[in-house]
């Protein structure tokens, strides 16, 4: 039986100059007459991620655009409860960044990795961009038979960024030994999103789904995440 109300974590900084943030709201006024769902959203500033403690009353965590965080360890701490949990789960823009690094370093054991906007040293499996992908849209082609897939109804989309790092490409092989998967390119091949099969729903995305909204569209990702979520 599918819940009426779905508590949602908004886990970022918010912003109101930031398009995407902008733009959540309006998504999620979409999404819940789409669902009939009643969506009580809670932004989270990082700095309050002091203990996982402040997650338990959430169906759902998002983790929103917004990087480099207040409180990047909050942010990590986030993620991985949602993925040890089996919380359903979205991060986007700097959500998807932040969640291949927790994944790096605690599954597949690189204690290291990092992100090159914030971190110096060790294994940067978050990159810059070749070309910056701030108020850009482009093409992503999705994997057949993966949720991102189904959740759109279709192996193609347009969507928009604000960013400058992404997946780092000497990265790519080792992440596609592990359960993680790449599920969204660009037409050049590179990363644009990543799944957890068998997760309730796990899904991370370099682009902001949540743009649609501002075009009185809905968001195919955040439809599936509250649905999973009611469930």
């Amino acid at each position: 039986m599918m819940k009426t109300q779905v508590r949602l974590a908004l886990v970022g900084d918010y912003k109101p100059e930031a398009v995407a943030h902008q733009a959540i709201p309006i998504a999620l006024q979409l999404t819940a007459s789409h669902l009939d769902i009643d969506i009580q959203p809670q932004w989270l500033p990082t700095e309050t991620l002091t203990d996982t403690s402040v997650l338990r009353d959430y169906d759902a965590i998002w983790v929103v655009p917004g990087s480099p965080y207040r409180n990047d360890e909050g942010v990590f701490m986030a993620i991985r409860y949602a993925r040890e949990q089996n919380v359903p789960f979205l991060g986007s823009c700097g959500g998807f960044q932040y969640a291949v690094v927790e994944y790096a370093r605690n599954v597949m054991g690189w204690f290291d990795a990092g992100h090159a906007e914030t971190d110096s040293g060790g294994r940067l499996v978050i990159a810059p961009l070749s070309c910056s992908l701030v108020e850009k849209s482009g093409t992503v082609v999705f994997m057949p038979d993966t949720l991102i897939a189904s959740a759109y109804g279709k192996l193609e989309t347009q969507e928009g960024y604000h960013c400058n790092f992404g997946v780092n490409p000497e990265f790519v092989a080792d992440l596609a030994q592990h359960p993680l998967i790449i599920s969204g390119y660009d037409t050049e091949g590179d990363v644009r999103s990543v799944e957890l099969p068998g997760h309730r729903f796990y899904a991370a995305t370099l682009f902001q789904s949540e743009r649609a909204a501002l075009r009185g569209e809905l968001s195919p990702l955040i439809v599936t995440l509250v649905r999973a979520a009611a469930h």
